[in-house]
């Protein structure tokens, strides 16, 4: 079963703080705020996921990486990373989000990897490593432990 491991947000930049749940709008989680609007955030940016099993990973092959480091505002853990695909559909706490898109890295987040490596998670050198966006269909409220479920795809 995967679950919310980390809720992450910050007032600007990274690394994002965990929280033990926050609502969420069609804008993002209230309290977050992105220093770069132009690359991050809005309604087709308003959450931004990441594996917990892909971060411990990383962490193997050597790079800082935990929770929030990258700006993530979800680290699921137990999920299948493979299935992720633009328009797939999660359920998560009172909320409903859709896949929009791959994350691109920038170099904000090169402190969390060695050598500050951080395309290691580009989705376009690296297929499979990338963190996710996604918007939010139903507004609601995301807790430590909930539940992801797979709504369609």
């Amino acid at each position: 079963m995967s679950i919310i491991h980390s809720i992450n947000i910050s007032k600007g930049g990274v690394p994002k703080t965990s929280v033990n749940g926050a609502e969420v709008t069609f804008d993002g989680f209230i309290g977050d705020k992105q220093n770069d609007l132009k690359h991050h955030g809005g309604k087709l940016k308003a959450v931004c996921l990441y594996s917990l099993d892909l971060i411990e990973k990383l962490n193997l092959e050597g790079h800082l990486i935990f929770p929030g480091s990258t700006g993530e505002n979800l680290t699921l853990s137990g999920f299948d990373w493979n299935v992720m695909r633009i328009g797939l559909k999660l359920m998560i706490g009172d909320t409903i989000i859709k896949l929009t898109g791959p994350a691109k890295p920038c170099k904000t987040i090169s402190s969390s990897f060695n050598s500050g490596m951080y395309l290691r998670i580009d989705e376009k050198k690296f297929p499979g490593w990338s963190r996710w966006y996604a918007s939010v269909i139903k507004e609601g409220r995301i807790r430590l432990g909930d539940a992801v479920l797979l709504i369609e795809g």
